[in-house]
């Protein structure tokens, strides 16, 4: 008896009440429709999620493009006085790229009759190439134009427009200093010259980011080194355990952060939208699957008869079960397979199907600069979205044959055949 589930009878059955075509319209529409319905399904969420997959890629990149794979800072918040030599110590951890120092401190940033907070990042120009692609950034000036002892200062593209300043103006830098007499906090002013400006896309850096030169923010804030060292990975992926493996190389009193923990809410709301979205693509799989349960339900109906003959010709109800079950899969899978092949070669060719649509239609999606900094939509489909994505609608597919399959199994013969 169980093997009878499994042996070919049942499923040449099956297979031949899919291929048939004495189907009344109704049904064989109802059929069309359902493996359209998975296909459609299974076509937008590979394509939506690997939009989303580019987009996160797009993200991390403009955010790594400033800030590091991970950084190394002194319990307390002190300086680094021995930074050298802790880099030099370093040196040898597996993965790592490079490594450079930087200070960042809160301020204020002035230019009459404009005013914002920033932040002030004291660099090594030198080095800052190893860690960071803002040399690729620069719009006006070059960042070896960083010199120590000139105070001249870098600012974003948004923040030079917000301060309306330009290429050598003079920018007034204020942050707190409760060195004085009596402890109380009072402003430390220090003007810098606007020796270029930067562009990386991305409004959290272009809008509140100011760098200078490593020796300069030291004069500024009193201190006798950096806050930090900054790191870079070759897989960006695995800096987390990376980092902590560098960690490992230095002295007790340092802490390590990676970039999952400094952008964790960017990233957890990414996942957060790519989870509900796949929810909401899924339900187009989902009302798929009622129609081949509505499919199932007509087509047992219509089958009473032969379900008779079949059990009287000795197959049991598990045959039937799999009669119907076999009919309801090939429906779903065949549905599956062809939205997983258009559903990649979309998501593979998305650069040029959107510039066709945008054509066609007369619109524009994403490509104008002014409004969105990426211009086009980029598309990144992963092998382990597909898989699950396929293994979903395969498996809502196979759940949704089993009621009118069961309801076929509990057909009785001599009920079945009383008025034939």
């Amino acid at each position: 008896m169980r093997r009878e589930m499994f042996q070919p009878v049942p499923v040449f059955v099956g297979l031949r009440y899919s291929l048939a075509r004495e189907h009344s319209f109704f049904v064989s529409f109802i059929t069309w429709v359902s493996l359209l319905g998975v296909a459609l399904g299974v076509l937008a969420l590979i394509t939506v999620i690997s939009v989303m997959n580019g987009f996160e890629s797009e993200l991390r990149g403009r955010l790594l493009s400033l800030s590091a794979h991970a950084t190394i800072t002194a319990d307390g918040g002190d300086a680094l006085k021995d930074w050298q030599q802790s880099i030099h110590k370093l040196d040898g951890t597996p993965g790592l790229i490079g490594a450079a120092p930087f200070l960042d401190t809160d301020a204020m940033l002035s230019h009459p009759p404009a005013m914002g907070g920033a932040i002030v990042r004291g660099i090594d120009p030198a080095l800052e190439a190893q860690v960071s692609t803002i040399a690729n950034a620069m719009r006006e000036g070059k960042l070896s134009d960083l010199q120590p002892g000139m105070n001249r200062i870098v600012l974003g593209r948004m923040l030079a427009y917000q301060l309306e300043v330009g290429m050598g103006d003079t920018v007034t830098v204020m942050i707190p200093d409760s060195a004085s007499a009596g402890g109380a906090i009072v402003p430390r002013l220090q003007n810098f010259e606007v020796a270029g400006i930067f562009e990386v896309g991305l409004q959290e850096h272009d809008s509140v980011l100011a760098l200078v030169n490593l020796a300069d923010a030291e004069a500024l804030r009193g201190l006798a080194g950096p806050t930090g060292i900054r790191l870079k990975f070759q897989d960006v992926l695995k800096a987390p355990e990376l980092a902590r493996a560098a960690l490992g190389r230095l002295p007790r009193g340092y802490q390590v952060r990676d970039w999952t923990q400094e952008n964790e809410a960017y990233f957890r709301a990414i996942r957060i939208e790519k989870t509900m979205m796949g929810l909401i693509l899924m339900l187009i799989v989902a009302v798929a699957a009622f129609n081949i349960v509505a499919t199932l339900v007509m087509v047992v109906s219509d089958k009473r008869t032969d379900i008779a003959i079949l059990r009287t010709l000795g197959m049991s109800p598990r045959g039937v079960l799999a009669v119907f079950m076999t009919q309801g899969v090939l429906i779903g899978w065949i549905g599956t397979a062809i939205g997983v092949i258009a559903g990649v070669a979309l998501a593979l060719n998305v650069d040029v199907v959107v510039p066709f649509i945008e054509s066609v239609l007369h619109v524009h999606i994403m490509d104008d600069p002014d409004v969105y900094y990426i211009a086009g939509l980029p598309s990144e489909p992963h092998a382990a979205d597909v898989i699950r994505i396929a293994a979903a609608a395969m498996v809502l597919t196979l759940l949704a044959t089993i009621y009118p399959a069961f309801q076929a199994a509990k057909t009785q013969p001599a009920e079945a055949l009383r008025y034939e």
